[in-house]
């Protein structure tokens, strides 16, 4: 833990969101974050979405951001263009979070933002993201503070986010 203790917050990056415009992460000061990389192929997908919608609209008034980065690294089943995935998320899902650039989340064009996730908290495996819809957790001061699997529901987590929340 001491390790990430000085290193960069969250809050650090800039990022595109899905029209290509910079977004500086520094705007979800004070926010729980969940941040996730989806895809529209993907067998977890119709699971995620509506558990990540209903989270989001649980706890959005309260402090809580999704942020979705999709991805199509794994298997390729996020191959739209960014406004097809808006497009399929915001009608399919209502998903109503942010929806930012496609982006890589492994290798060596791996998104500076995945890069400090993962070394913020690998996983049991390694830092590797192994498939679509892994998960980071991050509390209200940028740090990132959990990861779960991609078959951890999103709605299995909502007493984790209730903590940081401070309404556990």
């Amino acid at each position: 833990m001491a390790s990430q203790s000085n290193s960069a917050s969250i809050y650090d990056f800039t990022v595109k969101d899905a029209r290509g415009k910079d977004v500086d992460l520094s705007i979800y000061k004070g926010k729980v974050l969940l941040i996730v990389n989806v895809a529209s192929q993907c067998g977890l997908t119709n699971s995620n979405y509506t558990e990540l919608s209903q989270l989001y609209e649980k706890y959005k008034n309260q402090g809580l951001e999704i942020l979705a980065f999709p991805c199509n690294q794994f298997g390729a089943q996020e191959p739209g263009s960014n406004e097809e995935i808006v497009e399929f998320a915001c009608t399919r899902f209502k998903a109503e979070y942010p929806i930012f650039d496609k982006v890589d989340v492994n290798g060596d064009n791996a998104a500076p933002i995945y890069k400090y996730l993962k070394s913020s908290k690998g996983s049991l495996f390694g830092d590797s993201i192994k498939w679509n819809f892994s998960k980071f957790l991050v509390d209200k001061e940028g740090k990132v503070v959990d990861r779960y699997a991609p078959t951890t529901s999103p709605l299995s987590i909502e007493k984790d986010v209730k903590k940081l929340l401070g309404i556990a």
